[in-house]
Order: structure tokens, then sequence, then C-alpha cells
């Protein structure tokens, strides 16, 4: 090569480095202007609530965790609910006292912890939330099982149920704490019975996390069987980068960069501003489970990995149903699970309008000679139809065998959505209609019209179904996956 030609290289070389430089320092500009120009916080984006549980606290007992809970709940109507200035005092604010959104026209709270006992225990469950929610997402569950004999314990975790500002200094260790503590007294509560863990989305790795824990150290409770909804095993890589997004505004004095959203807070039990470190969070668990089970497949230990059944939709815009399959099912050796997907609705004539049809992955998934758990999919039962069958394919076998649900897509919804499978449709807060009577506000069918541009909160947020059709079928099969049917 001539030194000519080599100089040229070297330049051209140099002229793409700080172009790309450039540009990497214009896109962190742009973005840092754009979220600035974000509204401003409110005091329940920056109470700092010291009384929330951590891996650090000095909690002994699940008594003492609800000790701490009346102590932060108390701090929240002191350093929250009481400051908010007078703009703020509306219909729609959850940090409104006696507003729609209050939480406390709700009796109990649901955004608290909750314990439903059983005179003689058939069984204890234990239900986990997920990400920015609360205990709310499952109290159906909760009292369905209760009433068939299960004694169930509710858990808010940390960071939840109390403000947005709970969520920046969260961390996966903490809500892990918590679920050992209150592992640890559901099996005081119920003795020898069996126990069960149904997590949802976020709630759902926290249940598998604790799951394989107790493969590695026999000193806490065991899990019988492992129910999943909506389950966050897999999430998108850019978590990892978002991160750096709230350490640089913490660097420069930024404090709107450490959120992804800043929106009004109108629901009573789910946040709807996001703070980047939860995205965080839930990808640093994620990465967690996956080294668990990276240690523990050639040691044998997965042998005694328990029955599993998770319900996923085949559409999720929150997690990676594919990642479930690859990052947990296909590493699971055989035993008694199975996974159920949700189809998008096949009569909706939707398809030429949805960016890709799952269906090729779904017949990949099933045709699979070395599958080693049960596949089952929820769909339509035929093109022409709104009524839904199950079609179910064993380990190992692409044919599957239907049955009828006695259930129908309706007219109006084209697929669920992450949110939607924990609600039945007559929940008083994010059900459609009609719903039995709520204390406050409803948010199942929220359809505000005008132009674009104009709301705080995005059209495609409104029209996400937050209720699932196929409720009964979900609730139906996890009683009779824990032996309580018949109860």
């Amino acid at each position: 090569m001539s030194f000519r030609l080599s100089r040229m290289l070297r330049r051209i070389l140099v002229a793409l480095v700080y172009g790309a430089g450039g540009a990497v320092l214009a896109a962190l500009i742009g973005g840092i202007v754009y979220l600035e120009s974000q509204p401003d916080l409110d005091v329940w984006h920056l109470a700092d609530l010291d009384e929330e549980f951590t891996a650090t606290s000095r909690v002994d007992s699940f008594a003492d965790y609800l000790a701490l809970e009346d102590r932060l709940f108390a701090q929240l109507d002191e350093e929250v609910y009481a400051r908010i200035p007078g703009d703020e005092r509306r219909l729609i604010n959850r940090y409104h006292r006696h507003s729609l959104s209050d939480p406390e026209r709700w009796s109990p709270n649901w955004n608290r912890s909750f314990e439903l006992r059983a005179e003689t225990p058939k069984a204890g469950v234990l239900l986990l939330h997920g990400m920015s929610d609360s205990p709310y997402s499952l109290r159906h569950l909760g009292q369905r099982l209760n009433a068939a004999g299960a004694t169930v314990l509710g858990l808010r975790l940390p960071g939840h149920g109390t403000a947005p500002s709970g969520l920046v200094e969260l961390s996966w260790q903490d809500m892990a704490a918590a679920v050992r503590l209150a592992m640890r007294h559901l099996a005081e509560q119920v003795g020898d019975r069996p126990l069960h863990v149904i997590g949802y989305s976020n709630g759902a790795a926290l249940a598998v996390n604790y799951t394989l824990a107790t493969l590695d150290d026999a000193a806490w409770p065991k899990v019988d069987r492992l129910i999943l909804l909506s389950p966050a095993i897999g999430v998108s890589g850019a978590a990892a980068l978002a991160v750096w997004q709230a350490r640089l505004g913490h660097l420069l004095g930024l404090d709107k960069l450490a959120w992804n959203a800043i929106l009004p807070e109108y629901d009573p039990f789910k946040y709807n501003s996001f703070a980047v470190n939860a995205g965080d969070v839930v990808y640093r668990l994620t990465g967690q489970i996956q080294g668990q089970l990276d240690a523990m497949s050639s040691g044998g230990k997965l042998q005694h990995f328990p029955p599993l059944l998770a319900f996923s939709s085949v559409v999720d815009a929150t997690v990676s149903t594919s990642a479930l399959v690859s990052g947990l099912f296909e590493r699971l050796p055989a035993g008694d699970h199975e996974l159920v997907l949700f189809d998008i609705n096949r009569m909706a004539e939707m398809e030429p309008l949805m960016r890709a049809d799952p269906a090729g992955a779904v017949q990949a998934l099933r045709d699979k000679p070395d599958r080693l758990f049960t596949l089952s999919l929820v769909s339509n039962e035929n093109a022409a139809s709104r009524s839904a069958v199950v079609r179910s394919a064993p380990p190992g076998e692409a044919t599957a065998t239907e049955s009828a649900l006695g259930l129908a897509w309706p007219d109006e919804v084209y697929s669920l959505a992450h949110v939607a499978l924990p609600f039945p449709p007559q929940d008083p807060v994010y059900g459609g209609r009609p719903v039995d009577k709520s204390p406050g506000i409803h948010l199942g069918d929220i359809a505000l019209r005008g132009e674009r541009g104009v709301l705080q909160i995005a059209a495609s947020e409104m029209l996400r179904l937050r209720w699932n059709p196929f409720y009964p079928y979900v609730e139906s099969r996890i009683l009779a996956f824990i032996g309580l049917s018949g109860s």
C-alpha cells in the first residue's frame, strides 16, 4: 500500500470517528432537550419516602414488614398528599384526597399488602404484582383462591403502591428480600400444605428468581407449583443503556432525566409516570435469572424445578414472548410445564394492518420435535367465528387436541395486551362494559376523542386493552393446576 493511500485511509477513518462522535453528541443533546421539555416534576416524583423496605432494612418478620408499611403510608400522607399545590387538587389526581382516583375510595386500599386467611388452608398462595403496579392487579385471583380454600398473601413490593418516586432508587434485591419474607410467613401460616406462587409481569420474574434460589438453598420454603402471567423473562437490551440517561441526569443536576415518562397520575393502583431505573431493575433481574439457569443447567438441579403454567399474549409490547420460550421454557428439563398463548383475533380482519403475523412463530414452536412442554393456543374456532377454542399439543407432538372454551372475542378487540391478562371483564377499574360498580374512576374503556397531540396521554395508551375476555379460562386453569378446582 502506498504512503499516499495509507494517509488517505487514516484521514477517512479519523473523519468517520469524529462524525460518529458528533452524531452521538447531537443525539444526546437532542434527547436532553426533549426530556427537559417534558412536564415539570411534581411532589410525587420527588418525595423521599425513607420508611420503605429495602434489602438492608432491620426487618425480621412479615409482621415487621407490615408495621414498616404502616409507617410508610403515614409518611406518604405527610410528604405527598398534604403537600400537593392547589392547582393539582383535581377530580382525577390520585394524590388529591376524595378525587375519583383516590385509592382510599376503595376498601381496603389495594395498594397495600393483603392477607386472606383460610380457617383450614388447603394451600398457601403468594401473589406478586408487576413493575409500577400494586396488589390490586391480582386481587380477583386472590379472592377466588381464598374462596376455594387457600390462604393468600398479596405482597406490596417495595417502591410500589405509594408514589412514583419509589422506583427511582429501587433495586431487584429489595424486592427479592421482600419475597423471601413473605414466603417464610406464608409457610408458617399453612404448615405442611403446598405453597404456590403466582407472578404477573415483573412479579413473574421475581417468582422464577425465588424458585431458582430455593433449588440452591434448602433453608427457604419450596415452591410446589408456579404460575406466571405476562412474564417478564426477557426485555429489550435498550434497558441496559437507558440507565445511563438517569446517571447523566444525576451528574448534570437534571432530575427529569431519571424518567422515561412524566404523566398525570390518574390511576389509583398503578403509576403512570415511569422511572428509568425501573426498566433497569427488570433488565438486571432477568439477567440474574439467566445466570442462575446457566449455573444450574449442568448440575442437575433444574430437575427439581416445580411444575410451571404460564400465560402470555402472542403480541406483547412490554415484554418478549419469544424470550419467555428461549429464556425459560426451553431451558427447563421435561416436567409438567405448559405455556398458554393467546392468539390475535383471527376474525377481526386486521391482518393487513398488522406489522407481522405471529402465526408462523407459533407453528414453528409447535412443530419442534424436541419441545419438552405442552403448548396451548387460545384462538378462533375458525376464520368465520369469534368463538374461542384452545388447541393443546403435548411435549414433542405437533398434533393438537381442540377444546371449546365457551368464550368469544368481543367485536372491537383484535388482541390481548400485556396489562390485560389478570383482569376479568367486570373489573370495576379496568374492565369493559358492563362492569361492577366502582367507587371511583373507571379506566377500562377510555376513548377520549379530539385532535392528536393535544393530550399528555397517548391515544395508543387509551386504546390498550386493560381486561381479559378469557379471564374465566385463566382462573379455571389456575385452580385446576394447583388442585383447588373442586372447591
